[in-house]
């Protein structure tokens, strides 16, 4: 029988490589888009980390989603210095989220309130992602809009306090194995990784209509 940490990651990859693929990611990563592409992108991120990280203090004690809330892993500060940079001291008062990114966010909060289960599926998909793809994300922002390597721009990919990704992904499947529960409430949080990602792609979807290439 495989591992929980197999059946999600197998059972979430076709809504995994959507996402990935999605037009607008392409688009930004292939340089065709500029630099005010990836601060709005920047700025949809803003709202689902902060939905995933303003309650998760309060899930330490949470026998399902407790193990998974590790302060290296927040996302807030670097976020908030990288828009600090990308679109100035006076981020905030204009910081607006896509209806996409609402729906998201919202359903993100509705899991830390009221579903730990449902919690740790957005938080593997995020923050999983952020330790693998994001670093891809990284290299093509520095390369293409001259970032300072791992300096404001991109600090939301630099996780500082964790100096061997690769083990900490391994001890972050470990727990995934280890959640204490059972068959069908672990079908309901594939199930939930699932619509992860598509609220995902759903954002990156609305991202590309906000930005179209050229005909």
């Amino acid at each position: 029988m495989d591992s929980f940490s197999t059946l999600i990651r197998t059972a979430s990859h076709q809504q995994h490589v959507e996402a990935e693929t999605s037009a607008f990611m392409s688009d930004l990563l292939g340089g065709r888009l500029g630099v005010d592409a990836y601060a709005r992108y920047t700025e949809q991120l803003w709202f689902v980390y902060e939905a995933l990280e303003s309650g998760a203090r309060e899930l330490t004690s949470d026998p399902v989603a407790g193990p998974f809330v590790r302060p290296e892993l927040f996302r807030l500060p670097a976020l908030e210095r990288d828009l600090a940079h990308l679109r100035g001291p006076d981020w905030r008062s204009r910081l607006t989220a896509l209806p996409a990114t609402r729906t998201y966010a919202d359903r993100v909060a509705e899991c830390a309130r009221d579903w730990p289960g449902g919690y740790v599926a957005h938080h593997y998909t995020r923050y999983l992602g952020d330790l693998s793809g994001g670093q891809v994300i990284r290299g093509r922002a520095e390369r293409t809009w001259g970032f300072a390597r791992k300096g404001d721009g991109v600090r939301f990919y630099v996780f500082e306090d964790i100096s061997h990704p690769a083990a900490f992904k391994r001890d972050y499947r470990a727990l995934l194995d280890a959640l204490p529960a059972g068959g069908p409430e672990k079908q309901r949080i594939v199930s939930e990784c699932k619509r992860a990602f598509a609220l995902n792609t759903a954002v990156f979807r609305a991202l590309g209509e906000e930005f179209p290439l050229p005909a």
